[in-house]
């Protein structure tokens, strides 16, 4: 039985088994900006959770051995599409990142991180699916046999295959500053997934982090209120660029979409409840 574990869509717990949806939690978030714009869901609740998820399976094969591996951008401005365009770039030279199927891998073909990365989120657990772990290739994956979530131990083998450049996406606060300590500024440190985070986490996460998704963090929100120097993409759910290597990445994606960097307030129009 193939089993995948995601914390998702106002930090639901959403459990897939054998391609089928065999479990929605209650969400703790029953507002999201974007995917009201995006989906037209104007309330988060076991239901709307369940369609959008079986949604995913049939559209591009989630959790599935149908799953499609190569994509194009999914959102104007995503985690995925910044990492993308700067593999394209040559600002990095690899992604670490966890996906449904391999669990932690490093990538370096940027529609393959668009495909693993770009429509999935809150990874919790996962299994190897075989079409999978051939696209993305076994000595690419941390464990390709138990597909393993593990972003530190994913940092660590970017640096022992030679790569200097390498993005590492995390929702810990630990982890990002582990994945300092061991490798400083090879390591672009993303953290995703932030909604819950707690005070504590959020003060130290503008020092470890070179960019940070809010989500639904209410937290992140005060504590970047307190910092001018933090560049922004996107007011509703934004993006923080914290470290200059961070507003670096992130100012590329904006050149390209030709909008300038915003360091002013945030929209109205937020996630409710923030957490």
């Amino acid at each position: 039985m193939s089993r995948h574990v995601m914390e998702c869509l106002g930090r639901s717990r959403v459990v897939i088994e054998d391609g089928k949806v065999v479990e929605v939690g209650e969400p703790e978030v029953r507002y999201c900006p974007m995917f009201k714009r995006m989906k037209g869901i104007d309330r988060l609740d076991k239901d709307s959770i369940r369609e959008n998820i079986e949604f995913r399976i049939s559209d591009f094969g989630m959790c599935t051995d149908d799953r499609v591996l190569e994509m194009d951008d999914v959102v104007t401005f995503g985690v995925s599409e910044i990492m993308s365009l700067a593999l394209r770039q040559g600002n990095l030279d690899a992604v670490v990142l966890a996906a449904d199927g391999c669990g932690t891998a490093v990538v370096t073909k940027p529609c393959l991180v668009q495909g693993l990365g770009g429509r999935i989120s809150g990874l919790c657990e996962t299994e190897p699916i075989p079409r999978v772990v051939e696209a993305v290739g076994r000595e690419n994956i941390l464990d390709p046999d138990t597909a393993s979530i593990d972003m530190v131990a994913g940092a660590d083998k970017a640096a022992s295959m030679g790569y200097s450049a390498f993005a590492v996406t995390t929702p810990f606060v630990s982890d990002a500053t582990e994945i300092r300590r061991r490798h400083g500024d090879k390591a672009i440190i993303i953290g995703v997934h932030t909604t819950g985070m707690s005070a504590e986490d959020a003060a130290k996460a503008f020092d470890v982090f070179d960019i940070i998704t809010a989500c639904a963090s209410r937290h992140l929100r005060e504590e970047r209120a307190k910092r001018s120097d933090v560049m922004l993409a996107g007011t509703k759910v934004p993006i923080f660029a914290v470290s200059e290597k961070g507003k670096r990445l992130v100012k590329a994606k904006l050149d390209q979409m030709g909008r300038e960097p915003y360091y002013g307030p945030l929209s109205e129009d937020q996630p409710a409840p923030l957490i």
